[in-house]
């Protein structure tokens, strides 16, 4: 390995044909840009999904009423019904390892049709939620002035808001105290106690239009009882919100006299099924760029070694006369593998190297220009190259083991013979 002289003939024989040298190599380099590239590209969309969910609690279900299909215990199918505030104390007592159950109501926003938040001359729609404090942990945001919802406001049902900073930025002038103000939410004076920033990559104007109340000013105040609009309920660490959905929708068909086959009646929407199957996208994808830059790198290895064949027939003149002057065939054996594997390794890492200086290049271009959507921060792990680097030893191996294996079956007098 360390012998001056052996290393002398490895670049003698590799330069003597340069651009032989070269395409061969190309092959090999390649495969490996390839497989950077690809690996890269689909951890970058992984980032930007994963950013899009941001901080939100993704072991979640959200869950709704609808119309019943089915006729049950003298009540008629096509029935309305709605959740009520004592239904978050039955699925507490019935169903283990929930973390949090939100019961929300909403209104307004755009599709309400028409402005329903107002101070001074200034007026929009926005969406305006009725919440307990436990929603700050299942849709994050940054509390940027101010404080959040409590219990107190809970207990007392105090009038308070905590709004987003798209709201401030259209009801308030630049530079303008928000804390202590008052917006009129449908007629209905609400003190500003707070503002905040979502945390999710998408958190531009739009995301930020949102107003929290706490959950019983806002029954009192639009007169919803007791009534319950939807709830957002999260699993604890270790346990599945998709296991324990089943268990929570039937608790609450038994509470509220929905048939047990009536699979339309409540609609939820499972944000953890969901995220598994984005993660599950995304293990195919990266499966997929693995196996493409493999295939792509094994047909470099197969021109290696042909070419490495070439050499070997090329040199065998050479060999039968090393062979009669006593060089062992482990020897020679050993410098073809040597010339083989260095060969891999250099194209190899040059392939690593310029899809290297490529992801960078992504990267300034991205910081640039700003965030894409589904676009994020493209990257390879170094387990990845030291598995790419280890891969380019045994590949080298491979392709000059035929070629190595020719040589040292080549009989000495033969090959004096050869012209």
């Amino acid at each position: 390995m360390f012998n001056r002289d052996r290393w002398k003939e490895i670049l003698e024989v590799l330069t003597s044909n340069w651009f032989r040298t070269v395409l061969t190599a190309f092959g090999v380099f390649w495969g490996i840009f390839i497989l950077i590239l690809l690996l890269a590209a689909g951890k970058g969309l992984e980032n930007g999904i994963n950013a899009d969910f941001g901080d939100i609690a993704t072991n979640t279900m959200f869950m709704w009423t609808r119309r019943t299909t089915k006729p049950y215990q003298g009540l008629p199918k096509d029935r309305s019904f709605e959740f009520q505030r004592e239904d978050v104390r039955a699925i507490r007592d019935n169903v283990p390892n929930l973390r949090f159950i939100s019961p929300r109501n909403q209104l307004g926003g755009f599709s309400s049709g028409g402005n329903n938040v107002v101070r001074g001359l200034n007026s929009g729609a926005y969406n305006v939620y009725g919440d307990y404090p436990e929603i700050i942990n299942q849709d994050p945001m940054t509390v940027t002035s101010g404080r959040f919802i409590n219990y107190n406001d809970i207990n007392e049902k105090r009038k308070i808001a905590i709004i987003g900073q798209g709201v401030k930025n259209d009801l308030y002038e630049k530079g303008e105290e928000v804390l202590g103000t008052y917006i009129k939410i449908q007629g209905v004076n609400f003190l500003v106690v707070g503002t905040y920033k979502k945390n999710s990559s998408d958190g531009g104007e739009e995301a930020q239009k949102e107003i929290f109340v706490p959950f019983t000013a806002f029954s009192q105040a639009f007169n919803r009882g007791e009534d319950v609009g939807w709830m957002a309920i999260t699993a604890k660490d270790g346990s599945s919100i998709s296991v324990l959905k089943e268990k929570i929708i039937n608790v609450m068909k038994k509470k509220h006299k929905v048939h047990p086959e009536d699979n339309r009646a409540i609609g939820y929407f499972d944000l953890y099924e969901q995220y598994n199957r984005v993660e599950s996208l995304f293990s195919g994808i990266r499966w997929i760029a693995i196996i493409v830059g493999t295939f792509v790198l094994i047909s470099g290895i197969i021109g290696v070694s042909n070419i490495m064949l070439i050499v070997v027939k090329e040199r065998t003149k050479e060999i039968g006369i090393r062979r009669a002057l006593g060089e062992s065939p482990w020897s020679i054996k050993k410098q073809i593998l040597m010339e083989s594997i260095f060969l891999t390794i250099i194209s190899g890492m040059t392939g690593i190297i310029f899809g290297a200086l490529i992801i960078y290049g992504i990267n300034a271009l991205l910081d640039s220009v700003g965030p894409v959507d589904m676009f994020l921060s493209p990257s390879v792990s170094v387990g990845v190259v030291a598995s790419a680097l280890m891969a380019l030893v045994i590949s080298g191996l491979l392709a000059g083991f035929i070629p190595a294996n020719s040589a040292i079956r080549v009989r000495p007098i033969e090959a004096l013979r050869n012209e």
